[in-house]
């Protein structure tokens, strides 16, 4: 099978290996939920390549990104649900109704200020219409927290739950105070330590991400860009240990916890002699 430039073929490539026997085995296993975490991480590579503004890598990051809405239309089909041409069909629809200033004639040509108030009144216009469509159960009880989208990241969604509900005072009116609730938070890591309790210190790990995520509100840090920067210093110290380590012939397997401690330590000190504005730099690559 040879490559191309037509969406039919990645279309029929993932067909093939979703067919039973002759497909791949692995390919075969997944379900909806299994893939949405690589979805959810290819999505998340987009975003990198475009920080790195690395446009060769944004062109494999967004093919990436595609496969994954070729296999769920793949898996929808499967259950005759839905094709990928509805997938196109859907997002067309959409995109021609939010631009009645551009698609067609009855709104005139709108003002470029004027333009997301048509686009926000048509986006209540759909959700009203989606939530017609779903069961009455379902649409029956109407949160101050309904409209904080689900798909986001989880630390994305935190904020904007948090945010939503101090609308209405529901909020912490000090950062010191957020940071005692994440002590207290820490405590109950802890017991769940002592009670060996798998389930809870799952549960508890949960609510002390929360909140942290709260103080990072409070203290004004967006905290997937703050975690984004912390795991690039954490690569960078850590490359400063597997150099230093290679300088004098040895392997991370050859080191004791202590010394890779100690460079660690050594990795933090060089850091801060470095100029501000260069320290800034680093957090940023």
């Amino acid at each position: 099978m040879t490559p191309s430039r037509d969406i039919s073929r990645l279309i029929e490539i993932m067909a093939a290996l979703r067919t039973p026997v002759t497909g791949c085995p692995w390919d075969l296993e997944q379900n909806f939920a299994t893939i949405a975490p690589y979805t959810i991480e290819e999505a998340h590579e987009v975003v990198d390549a475009i920080d790195r503004g690395d446009l060769d890598d944004l062109r494999e990051e967004l093919g990436d990104l595609l496969l994954q809405v070729v296999f769920h239309a793949q898996m929808a089909q499967e259950q005759n649900a839905f094709a990928f041409g509805d997938v196109v069909e859907a997002i067309t629809r959409k995109m021609i109704r939010r631009h009645p200033h551009v698609f067609a004639d009855k709104e005139g040509n709108l003002a470029s200020s004027h333009v997301k108030e048509v686009w926000d009144r048509i986006k209540a216009e759909e959700k009203a219409e989606r939530a017609a469509r779903r069961p009455p159960e379902e649409t029956s009880h109407k949160s101050l927290l309904s409209g904080v989208k689900a798909g986001q990241p989880a630390l994305t969604r935190a904020m904007e739950l948090q945010r939503k509900a101090s609308t209405v005072g529901f909020d912490w009116n000090d950062p010191r105070a957020v940071l005692n609730k994440i002590r207290e938070e820490a405590d109950e890591i802890e017991a769940a330590l002592d009670r060996n309790d798998s389930e809870g210190l799952a549960e508890e790990t949960g609510d002390l991400m929360f909140a942290l995520v709260n103080l990072a509100r409070h203290v004004n840090a967006d905290p997937e860009t703050a975690l984004r920067a912390t795991n690039a210093k954490f690569e960078r110290r850590f490359a400063f240990i597997e150099r230093a380590l290679e300088a004098q012939g040895r392997t991370l397997e050859q080191a004791s916890l202590a010394e890779m401690d100690a460079l660690w330590n050594a990795a933090k000190g060089d850091e801060r002699k470095l100029p501000a504005v260069e320290r800034g730099n680093q957090a940023r690559r």
